[in-house]
């Protein structure tokens, strides 16, 4: 199949997932074009069968804001032309499923179906403004398809903007050959050069990331045993999360790595890995850190609790309960039979529920389904 692929290309969860799709879709012989304006964070372009496509927004003194959404649906159409897409799979809803609806119109008579996955804040936070609402409902309505990470996600859809056509749960996925646990001594010393244990945190630094929570619970296992914490990423909360380590006097047993490309050779040196946040549609991060033997201290909120099962390969707190995370993460690393023996559990969830072999051939009958009701539509 011939598939077009429209993210946003930063540092989040729906940007890594729609990339890391079109990258396995292309291993398996699929020609996949990415239509963004920038390149994806995580994108390669050594296989022969990606390609992308810059969109180019131009600024008039007119425009208080350029009109991306429009800018787009134009490359969108002009790129579906030129290498006759089959279809179009845009990741998060606003404004790209707007923009692949213009797109189809204007390739009529010829038929551009395109599919619509739900990620998390374009529904629970930009979706569910009352400015956006309508718009996001109707764009869903009227995708060929649409997909949602989670059940979580998908019943929210379906009870905030009470969406009538189907919506097919597909969730995030991992690469299980790329993500695994590989011993690094070398670098496990850099950040803990006394054997101390790990704890390990990746986002994209939001406030709905609480990283400042993260440091408390830190802070809190920190009184009681040696142990350093690793940061990996950036944002908006980086300068509240250094400013309260400057605080509580721990500078020298926490190190902000910032973004890094390849976060898989890094998460496999922790030994715990918090996740604190005040809602996760799936947790990409979560995942990505269990398929490298790891497990996680979570929040028991939006879909962690069907990538995280409380007490076998992690634990679920209540959100910003740090005392509990941290009750948690001493209880763990007091046992490092039982931490490993979690660590294990969490390998074999994602292996056998997570896995890209299993998931991408869902994405894939599910673009044959779409397309085959496209034709019949056509037909």
């Amino acid at each position: 199949m011939k598939i077009g692929i429209t993210c946003y290309p930063t540092y989040g969860g729906s940007g890594v997932v729609a990339t890391e799709l079109g990258l396995e879709l292309a291993a398996r012989g699929h020609e996949v074009h990415f239509i963004s304006y920038a390149p994806p964070i995580r994108l390669n372009n050594s296989s022969q069968n990606v390609h992308f496509h810059e969109v180019e927004v131009t600024t008039y003194p007119l425009f208080d804001h350029p009109p991306y959404a429009l800018a787009l649906a134009v490359k969108m159409q002009e790129v579906a032309e030129a290498a006759d897409l089959d279809l179009l799979h845009v990741h998060y809803a606003i404004p790209h499923s707007v923009s692949a609806l213009l797109a189809r119109a204007m390739a009529a008579p010829r038929r551009l179906p395109f599919i619509t996955t739900l990620h998390g804040t374009d529904i629970t936070l930009v979706g569910a403004d009352r400015s956006y609402l309508p718009i996001t409902k109707f764009s869903i309505e009227q995708s060929d398809g649409a997909t949602a990470v989670s059940n979580y996600l998908k019943q929210k859809t379906v009870t905030e903007f009470e969406i009538r056509r189907p919506i097919e749960v597909i969730p995030n996925f991992v690469n299980c050959d790329t993500y695994h646990r590989v011993e690094n001594p070398a670098l496990r010393a850099e950040w803990a050069p006394d054997g101390e244990p790990i704890l390990m945190h990746l986002s994209n630094f939001r406030p709905v990331k609480r990283v400042t929570d993260v440091v408390e619970i830190f802070a809190l296992a920190r009184e009681k045993m040696p142990a350093k914490l690793v940061l990996i990423g950036d944002g908006p909360e980086r300068g509240a999360a250094e400013y309260l380590v400057r605080k509580k006097k721990l500078t020298h047993d926490v190190h902000f790595l910032g973004k890094q490309d390849r976060v898989m050779d890094k998460l496999g040196m922790a030994d715990l890995f918090l996740l604190p946040s005040d809602l996760e549609s799936f947790g990409l991060a979560a995942l990505e850190a269990m398929a490298c033997e790891v497990p996680v201290i979570a929040t028991n909120v939006g879909g962690l609790p069907e990538v995280v099962t409380h007490g076998v390969d992690g634990f679920l707190v209540p959100p910003r309960d740090v005392a509990a995370a941290a009750g948690h993460a001493l209880e763990l690393l007091a046992d490092r039979d039982h931490l490993r023996e979690m660590g294990k559990k969490a390998r074999e969830n994602a292996f056998w529920n997570y896995c890209s072999s299993k998931i991408i051939p869902r994405y894939e009958d599910y673009y044959r389904r779409v397309l085959q009701s496209a034709n019949a539509a056509r037909a």
